[in-house]
């Protein structure tokens, strides 16, 4: 009999307590866990699930990078649970099924959730709510976790989902400070005894062929190394962010990210870390990015389609060119343009890429090749381990110049002089692309300019600036 069936079967004796179950998501810590709290508040046992259902995010089952960062994150996760007595039960889809199974097993009266925005989360969750409640009676509580704002709450005046930026921010500030963090509500109290659960390893999220030695050396994952670093970008990066953001040589990002889209730490952590220890125009400037990410979450929840279709209809018939070739070269950083090159090999190595140079590496996949920005977004949604449905779609519906407040058509970064000025030393570039270590200052942005210079083995540019800029404005001109 298999591990699945041993669980399917299993069944504990009946007990005199009603235990309550706290369904883990996108919210893999135990501090300021609105859902956990709930469960504790209560005072009944708590079984602690994580389900594994990748197909229920069609057609955006996590991609390689991520799966490599949830398998360390549950076991962060786990680790914290048996720290106070409890633990992760583990099991494999449908959701739903899984929910039953376990509350006949276990005689679980309450679910506690905290909410998922994305569309086929909220449609799949949406169902099981009604599902546990109409047919099981049983009492589900859901909260947000992920969001300082729930997406419904910020909107125009006529009560319409704002497509702008700055309007979004200024209502943001109207709508006031987001609620402050909580601390672990009690004691956790645990089952008598706990149901079977899968092994983390049993869910094969680490890759079986070993690409992912950059991303072990690069990054911490869980819940403590998420504290960890918010600390070090508070003592240290902040201080310069409004300069030392857009130096990709330079460790002056926060590099928050992945630990807020697995919920290791949420926007409200960060957002009163920051109230408290910085009072300056640098903790603006970040605050602004961290409402950055609220206004994706917003825009994808209000506008579902987003992933699939362009915020402005009239780019339905932009002149897309199918360049496999092409779009290959970039992916393997190939492209002869140092800085596209770095970006794209930093990507492969630690699943993260400068935002700088994302956006370089984006207009010049859409707006100099011409390729359509769904095929960046898919590649970044593999790649990065941040991979975040509103995130990435938005960045790249705004570098396409085709998403709300959206870069201007004729914004067309020149990877050159974006090199030249956010990285003037060259030392991105030398960590990345070591077969242009030895160019100087000025011969390593373009290496091809002087024929002493230009490496045999580095390639040639792949196509000309200027006359893919004059075509990316003629394209875009057919559709004005």
């Amino acid at each position: 009999m298999s591990q699945s069936e041993k669980i399917t079967n299993h069944k504990l004796e009946i007990r005199n307590t009603t235990p309550s179950i706290v369904w883990f998501r996108r919210d893999l810590r135990l501090h300021d866990n609105p859902a956990l709290n709930a469960a504790i508040t209560r005072g009944q046992p708590i079984v602690c699930l994580y389900i594994n259902a990748p197909d229920e995010q069609a057609p955006w089952q996590p991609g390689a990078a991520s799966r490599w960062w949830l398998d360390r994150s549950l076991r962060s996760l786990d680790q914290s649970l048996r720290q106070h007595h409890n633990q992760l039960i583990i099991r494999l889809g449908p959701s739903l099924d899984t929910l039953q199974q376990l509350i006949q097993q276990t005689g679980a009266t309450h679910v506690y959730w905290n909410r998922c925005y994305e569309p086929a989360l909220i449609k799949r969750d949406t169902r099981i709510k009604k599902n546990l409640r109409d047919r099981h009676h049983i009492a589900i509580q859901t909260f947000n976790a992920t969001l300082l704002h729930e997406p419904g709450d910020i909107l125009s005046q006529a009560g319409e989902p704002l497509r702008v930026y700055t309007p979004f921010w200024k209502s943001c500030q109207r709508f006031g400070t987001p609620r402050e963090p909580q601390s672990i509500a009690g004691p956790m109290a645990k089952p008598q005894s706990f149901p079977p659960s899968l092994s983390i390893d049993q869910l094969n999220l680490r890759p079986t062929i070993h690409w992912d030695a950059g991303l072990h050396d690069h990054w911490q994952v869980g819940e403590q190394a998420a504290q960890k670093r918010l600390e070090t970008f508070l003592t240290g990066a902040i201080n310069q962010y409004d300069t030392d953001r857009d130096r990709p040589a330079i460790d002056g990002t926060s590099q928050m990210s992945p630990h807020l889209h697995f919920g290791e730490i949420s926007p409200q952590q960060i957002w009163h870390a920051i109230g408290q220890q910085c009072q300056h125009e640098h903790a603006d400037k970040f605050l602004r990015e961290l409402v950055w990410r609220e206004f994706s979450a917003h825009l994808l929840f209000h506008f579902p389609s987003l992933p699939t279709k362009p915020m402005q209809p009239k780019f339905a018939k932009f002149p897309w060119k199918n360049d496999k070739k092409s779009l290959q070269r970039w992916q393997q950083g190939r492209t002869g343009y140092p800085i596209i090159d770095a970006g794209m090999r930093q990507l492969w190595a630690t699943g993260w890429m400068h935002n700088r140079v994302r956006m370089i590496v984006a207009s010049f996949l859409v707006k100099n090749l011409l390729i359509h920005w769904k095929h960046g977004a898919r590649w970044f949604w593999d790649t990065l381990v941040d991979a975040d449905l509103a995130n990435n779609t938005q960045g790249w519906q705004w570098t396409a110049g085709c998403g709300a407040d959206a870069a201007p058509y004729f914004r067309i970064f020149n990877p050159i002089t974006q090199s030249a000025r956010f990285d003037p030393t060259g030392d991105y570039l030398r960590q990345w692309l070591p077969e242009l270590a030895q160019l100087d200052d000025k011969n390593i942005h373009a290496p091809w300019e002087s024929l002493q210079a230009h490496p045999l083995d580095y390639p040639d540019p792949m196509i000309d600036l200027k006359e893919t800029r004059q075509r990316a404005l003629d394209a875009f001109a057919k559709i004005k």
